[in-house]
Parts: structure tokens; sequence; C-alpha cells
């Protein structure tokens, strides 16, 4: 298992817990599913993995299957947890904690319910989309093969 914590220079906000946020690497026939946010979203037009905010008193996995359920219509089974990094927007008050696990998923019954598009990428392919900040380190691990998912 990969982990990597980034943290940012200490500021005056440094003592806030940071949002924890959840992601899944659903794998299927050697590709990976990334998502274009919306183009009215924060971030709108930029990729991601699918997932999204953790909320009170919910576990990581409930809510990463929360998330697959609203945004892509799936009923998934969560795995490891496979990368962790830290990550502070400009746009945002609290930093982010962004956990990555894999997840499996019929692709046949992915829906796009939020995206701008969701696209199956092969992940040597994956840093020739515009991701968010957070996720590039995992981009690279995943295009360098040095993080292999299945």
């Amino acid at each position: 298992m990969t982990r990597k914590l980034s943290r940012p220079a200490a500021d005056h906000r440094s003592d806030e817990k940071p949002l924890l946020v959840v992601a899944a690497l659903i794998a299927s026939e050697g590709r990976v599913l990334a998502c274009q946010r919306h183009r009215a979203d924060a971030f709108g037009l930029r990729w991601e993995f699918p997932g999204g905010k953790v909320r009170p008193h919910e576990k990581l996995q409930e809510a990463l299957v929360r998330e697959l359920q609203e945004e892509l219509g799936v009923v998934a089974e969560i795995g490891d947890e496979v990368h962790r990094t830290r990550h502070r927007y400009a746009e945002m008050a609290r930093e982010i904690e962004l956990i990555f696990f894999t997840a499996r998923a019929e692709s046949s019954s992915v829906q796009n319910r939020v995206f701008e598009q969701i696209r199956w990428v092969a992940p040597a392919n994956l840093p020739s989309l515009d991701f968010l900040p957070a996720d590039r380190e995992l981009i690279r691990l995943l295009s360098s093969g040095k993080l292999k998912i299945s």
C-alpha cells in the first residue's frame, strides 16, 4: 500500500481539522474511471476520481459507497486504501484530507449522474487530463506504474 501525506506549511488555520474526502479508483479492463467536474461546479471541467465529502459520524467506506451511488448509480464494493494526501485550495477555508480506495463496480452499470463527462482511461494517459491539484501525486504514481490497481 502506498501512502503519501503531504502537508502545506503551517498557517493560522493549522489547528483546524481537515475536511475528509474519499475517492474511488475503479478499474476495468486495464483502465480507470476518471470524471470531469460539471462546468457549473467549483473547479469546473477539472478531472477527478469519483467520491466526495465524508459526513459527520460516517465511516470512510460508507461515505464512498454513498457517493458512488449518488454520482454513478452503482453499488460498489470498497477495497483497500491505496493513497492519502492533504491539500489546501486557496478557494476553500479548510485543508482537505483526500483518501483514495480501490472499488469494484460493474463498468456496464456506471451512469453519469453529475459529471460533465466520465471516461475510462489507461493509467499511462491520465496525465493528459487536467486533474485537480490534490490528485496529481496519485496520477504520477498510476501513470508511472509505481501504483497498480486492478
